[in-house]
């Protein structure tokens, strides 16, 4: 994970500082591209402790399409109990969001829901996902393999306008291939986690296409660092990387609607110990 390391370490260097919607300020650098070869390991973060059953069940619950954030709690948690936090909780309880929402944990037209349910405009619901699937079996050098959660007319009806805004399959030489584009990067606490988050979706895509997983390509557009993490960026630089771990997937599942938490696992994961930090909401 050096390739992040040295993205964290530039933007904290030479960033800008901006306000921002939150109001705690960010230091911030436009456009940056990191590449990760998953032949060289699972690139999940060692300087600190990636919270991995999050990473996994968060992305089932995208991709079940699912807007209710309780079906993410019974997801990691096998609970569905208002005790349980996730790390969607915060925004479903967000004061400005709770008279738009039609039912507890709503968290409105988000991502899933995009990628398996977006609205056309003949009333039709496109499962992106299933057709990006489809069309890297048989079309796999089609230049069309996206999809997309922002869709500008449904800004309002989300709680959160998507931060990851849409990704494209690339099939080469037996190897799929992924690119993410991100909007808006919190380079300390939300990065790590999409870095792992789309490296499995390449994965599992890979799996059920038949594919060996070749690179996440991540393009990050205003990559920042809010103000109230300097310090916990400058311990993680501190510390020295350890080895990849390897990510397993039950070779049983060609369905990607198929996996479960157990089907997912990550091997050989050495970490330093987590570094707490509030999460600007």
């Amino acid at each position: 994970m050096k390739k992040y390391l040295n993205a964290l370490k530039y933007v904290l260097e030479n960033g800008v500082d901006r306000k921002d919607r939150t109001g705690v300020g960010t230091r911030a650098v436009f456009g940056l591209q990191l590449r990760f070869d998953m032949q060289e390991g699972f690139p999940a973060v060692t300087t600190k402790k990636l919270q991995w059953n999050s990473v996994v069940s968060e992305l089932l619950w995208f991709i079940e399409g699912s807007d209710d954030e309780r079906r993410l709690a019974e997801i990691l948690h096998n609970s569905r109990e208002q005790s349980k936090k996730t790390i969607w909780t915060a925004n479903s309880e967000a004061a400005y969001w709770k008279p738009k929402s039609k039912f507890k944990g709503d968290l409105g037209r988000i991502y899933g829901v995009q990628w398996r349910k977006w609205k056309a405009p003949d009333v039709r619901k496109i499962d992106q996902l299933a057709n990006a699937i489809n069309l890297i079996k048989e079309n796999p050098t089609s230049r069309r393999i996206i999809v997309s959660a922002w869709n500008p007319g449904e800004m309002e009806q989300m709680v959160l306008p998507p931060c990851h805004a849409f990704f494209q399959f690339f099939v080469a030489s037996g190897k799929l291939s992924l690119m993410m584009y991100q909007r808006s990067c919190d380079m300390f606490l939300g990065v790590p986690f999409n870095i792992a988050s789309y490296s499995l979706m390449l994965h599992m895509v890979a799996q059920v296409t038949g594919l060996k997983a070749g690179e996440f390509v991540h393009t990050l557009a205003d990559a920042h660092i809010y103000h109230n993490h300097f310090e916990q960026v400058k311990e993680q630089l501190s510390r020295k990387p350890l080895p990849l771990p390897k990510l397993w997937l039950n070779p049983e599942i060609k369905n990607i609607d198929a996996f479960a938490m157990k089907d997912i696992q990550l091997k050989n994961y050495q970490y330093h110990p987590a570094i707490k930090a509030e999460m600007a909401v």
